[in-house]
């Protein structure tokens, strides 16, 4: 390779070679060199926050090292898991940049110190975990994988992207392949203008687009950094963009095709994401996955911000967390609606009262509770509403039940697996009059109803066990559990006689007396 650099470079007229000795003093004494092409327009980049994102290969680990060792001062870069994040750091750093060189490298906290850079490495497995970064400034923060992540902990930990050092720039670089299950779609919708081909306003790869959030969080695109006005005050917003890698862009891994080759066998929906870096292409669904991607889409496709006017609060699913790190999520249903879940920490109800009060405030119209009583969390909750004469169903779980499936006879293990499937059956599109479900546009809530799966053993259907669902993702999936709750118990349309009664506002006609 040598020999071929040094005949490109003797073939070049004399400002070819001028230049080429140019960058050659200008980079040194640098640790590290980006590739030419979008490594190198991705190291330059401008944006605040950056998504170096496609082809498997395109050199997208090795630009955040690259970076944690020249333009930045104090780097923090993730994977999901801790060890993968440590793999990164012995091939990236010690091994391709430092060449076994391992001064300055502690290999029990994972942290390099060298020349005035320091650069941890991490994971972030438990939607917990994210807490262990907060309050953490880094000028750099990366995430290697990113639609690995959940958008919550993404969110969370670039919140810290900051430095007291002046004149050092901050930035936030995502680096991946094309998600391939529901749980990393939140990156594609976060870069919808350059990812999206359906996107009203498209942007070309590199371009800079500025965003911001409303006065309900929501995540907003503005003209220029602003100062905005959201509400009373004046914000100024981040600049992000997307530059596309590319296997061809890194002559390390592209020279002989081999890892190409390698790419090329993988089945049809890894070779989009990885070989072909494709964005828009569908999900495929594990065949025994007990939701359907496809109808938790549409029926997030046909949420409105209200319920159906004139139709009641049914039913409150809650999963309940008293005290500790967890959180209580309340998920509010009218009929076929599904309300946005409402997170409550629980830290704030280490009571059962303190569960009942939160839930109390937020029921109306005599809607059912439905209380997860399965790991005994709920059960002084559900005691409160009991001796108050509050309608409430006790959740359990891993309880027997002689249901059977819709126009079957094949049974359920269990609750938990009733509960799932008599959801899957009110979102299938192919019943008589379709779906008419409508759950919130929630990436998290799409990721929890998707990821469990199921197998048939004889005449009944097996629901993946919680434990093993929540080792396998990382995480219990809270939302999902708390939609599937609301939909076990409570009123529905097809469950009333005569349907909803409509609700008309109650006029009241006052008079003057005739004085006497």
């Amino acid at each position: 390779m040598l020999n071929d650099l040094l005949e490109r470079v003797g073939q070049l007229n004399d400002d070819g070679q001028l230049i080429v000795q140019a960058a050659l003093a200008a980079t040194k004494d640098q640790a590290w060199v980006p590739n030419p092409g979008p490594q190198t327009d991705a190291y330059f980049c401008e944006a605040d926050e950056l998504f170096y994102g496609g082809e498997a290969g395109g050199g997208k680990s090795a630009l955040l090292v690259g970076l944690s060792q020249t333009t930045q001062e104090k780097t923090l870069i993730l994977r999901r898991f801790r060890d993968d994040a440590k793999a990164l750091a012995e091939d990236e750093l010690l091994g391709n940049i430092y060449d076994g060189n391992r001064d300055g490298w502690n290999g029990a906290d994972l942290i390099h110190r060298k020349k005035g850079h320091t650069v941890t490495f991490g994971g972030c497995m438990t939607e917990q975990d994210k807490q262990r970064y907060k309050g953490k400034p880094h000028d750099l923060k990366g995430f290697d994988e990113v639609s690995d992540f959940t958008q919550s902990q993404y969110e969370f930990i670039i919140g810290w992207n900051r430095t007291t050092t002046k004149g050092q720039r901050c930035r936030v670089v995502a680096t991946g392949n094309p998600p391939t299950t529901a749980e990393g779609l939140w990156i594609i919708r976060r870069f919808s203008a350059w990812l999206d081909p359906k996107h009203p306003n498209p942007a070309e790869p590199g371009e800079l687009r500025w965003f911001t959030r409303d006065e309900e969080g929501k995540d907003i695109e503005v003209d220029g950094r602003g100062p905005h006005m959201i509400g009373d005050r004046e914000v100024l917003a981040k600049s992000r963009t997307f530059i596309r890698a590319g296997l061809s862009d890194n002559p390390d891994l592209a020279e002989d095709g081999s890892y190409e080759a390698m790419l090329s066998q993988l089945p049809k929906e890894l070779r989009d994401a990885y070989r072909d870096g494709k964005f828009d292409v569908a999900l495929k669904d594990d065949p025994w996955q007990m939701i359907p991607t496809a109808w938790v889409m549409a029926a997030q496709a046909r949420w409105t911000k209200r319920p159906p006017e004139n139709v009641p609060m049914c039913a409150i699913g809650v999963d309940v967390a008293q005290g500790g790190d967890d959180n209580n999520i309340i998920q509010v249903r009218h009929d076929h609606w599904f309300a946005e879940p409402e997170v409550v920490p629980g830290k704030l109800t280490p009571l059962g009262t303190d569960v009942a009060g939160v839930v109390m405030a937020r029921r109306r119209d005599h809607a059912k509770i439905i209380l997860d009583c399965g790991g005994g969390y709920g059960g002084s909750a559900y005691k409160h509403f009991k001796d108050n004469d509050v309608a409430c169903t006790a959740y359990k779980g891993t309880f027997g039940t002689k249901a059977t499936s819709k126009g079957t006879k094949i049974g359920f293990t269990n609750v938990r697996t009733m509960a799932y499937w008599r959801l899957r059956e009110a979102l299938d599109p192919d019943q008589a009059g379709g779906s008419d479900i409508q759950l919130p546009d929630d990436p998290e809530l799409l990721a929890d109803l998707t990821s469990p799966t199921y197998e048939l053993r004889g005449k009944v259907y097996v629901m993946e066990p919680k434990d093993k669902l929540i080792a396998r993702i990382g995480r219990s999936p809270d939302r999902g559990d708390a939609v599937v709750m609301a939909w076990y118990d409570g009123k529905t349309v097809s469950n009333q006689s005569g349907g909803w009664k409509t609700r008309d506002p109650k006029v009241v006609v006052r008079t003057k007396r005739r004085q006497l």
